[in-house]
């Protein structure tokens, strides 16, 4: 029984980083649809507002936030300013501006290498060297995805600042997620962080005059896809992953992102798809490959080491003085 479990828990977590894949690519296409006639801070409000209402009744209606500290709220809040806000509307004005939705993702897939160089001092874990290797390997994969692209975009050198800025952004809030002790649902972390946003974007709105949405059926579609997919769908996997994988394990699927936006670009945008592309489809898989693998061994020895030690406490107790 245990090992039909075992493999159910485990097609469960491939199933859901296939999702986390598809639904974070899908920002960026999405983005890319949206804002060819319509603001993107007009899009981002309106999109997080009628979230952010949809996701309160829903922690009131299941009282998912029962027991929640005023301590974790805050930290989810900060969390919240970091990944959701800094990170979306980086993202959205990068695609605006005029820079190739392929080339926004390599950017942001610097992230893993980032994270893997911090993951160490900040949070005391270790990242062995098939996993340094695999990180690199995606790396190169990532960069030939969409190399084609890098030269075809109309945006100003300034707003390539944009990406850069989205994918800090997503490394301080995924930190401050794994450093903090709250344990909160993926329901009320997703509340918390999708409203603090939509107040923060309300005030930007106001100030900015582009708080009236247009009355186009297209306009609400592209704030209901964008509130579906890359929001409830990619940060709830985002962070459901983090948490059962592991954060090295979760950035090297971040390096996947790249391709799958290279690919619904040059499918649905008519973004130029090369040899190139195959060969770092190639290298992103055996990277992504090399990482969990890594990942995969350093579980296994930490069972066994537990395991050991475990083994260990009764012989020691047999043998050490009595108290009586």
């Amino acid at each position: 029984m245990s090992k039909q479990i075992g493999v159910l828990h485990g097609a469960l977590t491939v199933a859901a980083a296939v999702a986390f894949v598809a639904t974070w690519s899908s920002g960026f296409v999405i983005a890319a649809f949206a804002t060819a006639d319509t603001s993107a801070l007009t899009l981002l409000v309106w999109r997080f507002v009628l979230l952010a209402i949809v996701l309160l009744l829903l922690v009131g209606a299941t009282r998912a936030a029962r027991g929640v500290t005023p301590r974790e709220l805050g930290v989810q809040a900060a969390i919240g300013l970091f990944a959701q806000f800094g990170y979306c509307a980086a993202v959205w004005g990068a695609v605006a501006a005029g820079i190739a939705t392929g080339t926004v993702a390599l950017i942001d897939a610097v992230q893993p290498l980032v994270v893997a160089a911090l993951v160490g001092p900040l949070l005391g874990l270790r990242v062995r060297g098939a996993q340094w290797a695999g990180l690199g390997v995606g790396a190169i994969g990532v960069a030939l995805v969409v190399h084609s692209q890098l030269g075809s975009a109309a945006a100003t050198p300034a707003a390539y600042l944009l990406p850069v800025t989205a994918m800090v952004c997503l490394v301080i809030g995924t930190f401050l997620q794994r450093r903090s002790s709250a344990h909160t649902g993926v329901l009320v972390t997703l509340a918390v962080q999708v409203t603090v946003t939509a107040v923060v974007l309300l005030v930007i709105a106001l100030l900015a005059g582009a708080l009236v949405p247009p009355a186009t059926a297209g306009f609400w579609t592209s704030v209901a896809l964008a509130a579906v997919f890359p929001t409830l769908g990619a940060y709830g996997l985002y962070w459901w992953l983090l948490r059962r994988v592991g954060i090295t394990a979760l950035q090297a699927l971040l390096f996947l992102i790249a391709p799958a936006t290279a690919l619904a670009g040059a499918l649905l945008l008519g973004e130029p798809l090369t040899v190139l592309t195959a060969a770092g489809f190639v290298l992103c898989a055996g990277g992504v490959t090399l990482v969990l693998a890594g990942e995969r061994e350093a579980r296994t020895e930490g069972a066994e080491a537990q395991g050991r030690t475990r083994t260990a406490r009764p012989s020691n107790a047999t043998t050490s003085p009595s108290c009586s």
